[in-house]
């Protein structure tokens, strides 16, 4: 993408917008902050569930494995709500130093963490719930299925596009 400065300082780009540096920064972390509200609500509702399951009569009736799991679960759900508030702090501590690009650049970085983890979270507790549900039977084809899902969607078709959209030539002015 050819790129210049044209007047007033803006970025003149041979396609896609006109914004500086800065205004760019602004639009991707106001961009960013409607992403994490999306999966930091669904993440906290998870965590919370997470959180009171232990407190349920029937817990001290899974065996090991499956309390091993809920462990797991509970840590990576705890590591993921970390990450996907994680942008949050990280602008609020760092805001008025000028490194707004930096910023939202960590904070991308963090989020797309959180997805991860989030990944993983999803798939423990879907291991441990259809551990219970189905004794075991079907449980990790399950999961393999559905974390096969998670990646697709949030992952490779993302990656494709990126791939399919760099190899197509620039739109004829």
């Amino acid at each position: 993408m050819a790129e210049g400065r044209g007047a007033a300082g803006k970025s003149v780009q041979a396609h896609g917008r006109d914004e500086t540096e800065e205004e760019r920064a602004d639009r991707r972390w106001a961009e960013l902050l409607q992403e994490l509200r999306v999966a930091q609500t669904g993440v906290q509702v998870l965590f919370g569930f997470l959180l009171t399951v232990v407190f349920q009569p029937r817990f001290v009736d899974l065996s090991t494995t499956d309390r091993n799991i809920y462990a797991v679960t509970v840590v990576l759900g705890a590591a993921t709500t970390g990450a996907l508030i994680g942008p949050v702090s990280f602008h609020r501590l760092v805001t008025g130093r000028r490194i707004k690009p930096q910023t939202v650049e960590w904070a991308s970085r963090l989020t797309v963490l959180g997805l991860i983890l989030l990944l993983c979270t999803m798939a423990s507790a879907l291991l441990l719930i259809l551990r219970v549900a189905l004794h075991d039977t079907w449980a990790l084809w399950l999961v393999a299925g559905m974390v096969v899902w998670f990646v697709l969607c949030w992952f490779v078709l993302p990656a494709w596009t990126l791939h399919s959209e760099s190899t197509r030539p620039p739109p004829e002015k």
